[in-house]
């Protein structure tokens, strides 16, 4: 039997993962796949059984999970931002979310015959769409910049805020199950929510004072604040039954507020486990649903979904949108796209229990119903999105845009050269000076690591398909290329030689299978490149005709320059290699890095491209 328990544990691990690889391969929701792991796990085959699995364990350990998930979705909530979200955007977070709860919830009521509070409760947990959804489909849909740029914000903003919704109205619930009277049940409710705001808060001001005053050690904070978030939730849930999820959302918004408090390697690391959690979570809640359970829901939970897509969703956009410079068409796709995701399953699937515990069997519909929405908003919308984008004319045109990976001086001069060309360019670096400068420069720089959990949610790669890493950091420059090879291409994927990369043996040299292409020859080095541009060297853009060929341009400037892009009559943008297989002709317009004529000699000599 111990055996049998230990295999199960690592057979959901297992397939958690290698979901979370799939969906990422094929650059589609995780959902999808751990949702049909799950239902072949369970109720397909029967391997999978969580209730004799877990036995009297399965829902104090999915409530102990759903806190830890709430917590690390309200460590993203911060309230600067939420002022400086547009106006379409806080009216989908406030109105939008309002008119998708009540028109959820009618219909809940009136075509399931759910009981009102129910109902109400059904449609708080819809409410939640999520970013772990989202931005994959928004990856393979391309919608214009204003589309993404709303659905990334309200899917991130939206999950805690959702969440706290549905905790909210699960403890009303609650609080006015088996009330003698009205006022005896806004009593309870009333305890609730004081219980969970003041320990929520009060924990939240601990903690922030034990991290902006070092007293743990670095190696202790990531372990401490996971033991206080689970202190936290178990204590409020004594004080104040059912407070503990709304503590521990609260917790997390206060902290995340908190000025002078560095939280960024506690939401790293809650990032981490999240994602583990979300992974086992969704399978073993997968794996719960009993198919009779969808039967008994009939017909009538196909209209639900019918009136989630159709009705709630296009009315909570157009209401939203008044007055904005939205056009028809973006409003359609904005309409189009709401995936539920696996805070709603996570949410959804607790409270069920809970509900049934007290006695209301008809809360066990919850879940099966739940998932019916999210199998149809996820598969469907992420089969048709890109269709429909293209019919509406929203789509951006092939991503011609570039990551570039660093923000230091090398990295700037060629960003601010591509972007004078018209090419969209996003940097990135962790060093603040640097992203201030290239802020400064007037170009567009995600401060952060782009290969950290937070990049994959925050980082908005619309529009964008080559990544230049230009951090002169061998090892951080070959972790970027294999990170985005998948996202844009091996063939689309460049990297400039670190200086040092010249002279270390082979066997300390990074396969250059996991660098991409050499940039701009085979000598051509970060260090190099910015001892030119120390000295004075610029940027410049050279036309070529039939009388001034590309050799007249090579012989013409010798060893004072190094080519970096060509732009062709079709203004396509042409990236000079080591291998040396651009063919410039007239027409072109040539890039070139040019240094003073009366630079040093022994600065010069850089460019080794064979000539065309």
């Amino acid at each position: 039997m111990q055996a049998e328990v230990l295999f199960s544990l690592a057979a959901i691990g297992v397939a958690g993962i290698l979901c979370q690889w799939l969906a990422w391969v094929v650059r589609l929701p995780a959902i999808l796949f751990l949702l049909l792991a799950g239902i072949i796990a369970g109720p397909v085959s029967g391997w999978l059984k969580p209730d004799v699995l877990f036995a009297e364990l399965l829902f104090p350990v999915v409530s102990l999970s759903v806190a830890i998930i709430l917590f690390e979705g309200s460590l993203t909530l911060k309230l600067d931002e939420i002022r400086g979200l547009g106006r379409v955007v806080r009216n989908l977070l406030t109105l939008g979310a309002l008119i998708t709860w009540s028109v959820t919830a009618a219909g809940t009521h009136y075509l399931l015959g759910f009981d009102f509070k129910l109902a109400l409760l059904f449609g708080a947990v819809i409410v939640v769409t999520g970013p772990t959804v989202i931005m994959p489909m928004l990856r393979t849909v391309r919608p214009n910049a204003n589309i993404a740029s709303i659905l990334r914000w309200e899917g991130i903003v939206i999950d805690p805020l959702g969440a706290l919704l549905a905790v909210l109205v699960f403890d009303f619930i609650v609080a006015t199950q088996g009330a003698p009277v009205f006022t005896n049940a806004l009593i309870i409710f009333a305890r609730i929510l004081a219980v969970g705001l003041a320990t929520g808060a009060i924990s939240a001001l601990a903690l922030g004072y034990v991290l902006r005053h070092r007293l743990i050690p670095e190696y202790l904070r990531n372990v401490f604040s996971l033991t206080l978030v689970a202190a936290v939730f178990v204590c409020a849930d004594l004080l104040a039954h059912e407070s503990g999820l709304l503590a521990v959302t609260i917790m997390g918004m206060v902290l995340a507020n908190m000025k002078d408090t560095d939280i960024s390697d506690t939401l790293d690391f809650k990032e981490s486990l999240s994602l583990l959690l979300i992974s086992g979570l969704f399978i073993i809640l997968a794996a719960r649903i009993e198919i009779d359970q969808l039967v008994l829901l009939g017909w009538p939970a196909l209209f639900v979904l019918l009136l989630v897509m159709f009705i709630a969703r296009p009315l909570a956009v157009f209401l939203s949108a008044i007055g904005s410079d939205l056009s028809f068409k973006e409003k359609c796709l904005l309409s189009w796209i709401s995936p539920r995701g696996i805070v709603a399953a996570a949410v959804a699937a607790i409270f069920a229990f809970r509900l049934e515990q007290a006695g209301q069997q008809e809360a066990a519909l919850l879940v099966p119903l739940t998932f019916m929405i999210i199998i149809g908003t996820v598969v469907f919308q992420s089969a048709t999105a890109k269709v429909v984008a293209g019919w509406l004319d929203v789509r951006e045109p092939a991503p011609t845009g570039f990551l570039i990976i660093g923000a230091g001086h090398v990295a700037r001069a060629i960003a601010r050269a591509l972007q004078e060309n018209h090419f969209k360019v996003i940097l990135t670096d962790s060093h603040w000076e640097n992203t201030r400068q290239a802020r400064m420069d007037g170009l567009d720089c995600y401060y952060g690591n782009p290969i950290s959990e937070h990049a994959d949610v925050h980082l908005d790669l619309s529009g964008i398909g080559n990544m230049l890493a230009l951090s002169g950091r061998t090892h951080f420059d070959a972790l970027a290329c294999i990170r985005f090879a998948t996202e844009f291409g091996v063939s689309n994927i460049y990297k400039l030689t670190a200086s040092s990369e010249n002279h270390i043996a082979d066997k300390h040299r990074i396969s250059d299978r996991h660098s991409g292409q050499a940039l701009f020859g085979t000598t051509a080095t970060y260090g190099r490149l910015a001892d030119w541009l120390r000295h004075g060297a610029e940027i410049k853009s050279t036309q070529l005709s039939d009388a001034f060929s590309f050799n007249d341009y090579l012989y013409n400037y010798r060893e004072r320059c190094t080519p970096l892009f060509g732009l062709d009559s079709k203004h396509r943008l042409h990236i000079f290699t080591d291998t040396g297989n651009i063919e410039p002709e007239p027409g072109w317009v040539i890039l070139g890095l040019i240094c003073p004529e009366d630079m040093p000699g022994d600065w010069r000599g850089l460019s080794s491209l064979p000539p065309a």
